[in-house]
């Protein structure tokens, strides 16, 4: 089974597009994003936000 839907795989393209043009922004800082990685991150996000079928992030296990 697919795990992310066709929705974020559209997400994920127009983030990508967007970082090749150079007008991807990142969140607080509007920084312009170069990364292939945070692209990627960038467009995950904006599918979760959606609804889109994505997986849960991977959340980082705090230590005691």
């Amino acid at each position: 089974m697919a795990r992310y839907g066709e929705k974020a795989a559209k997400k994920v393209e127009k983030a990508m597009h967007e970082r090749k043009e150079g007008t991807l922004k990142s969140g607080r800082s509007r920084k312009k994003v170069t990364s292939k990685k945070q692209a990627i991150a960038i467009g995950l996000s904006e599918a979760r936000k959606v609804g889109a079928k994505v997986p849960s992030k991977k959340s980082s296990s705090k230590k005691k």
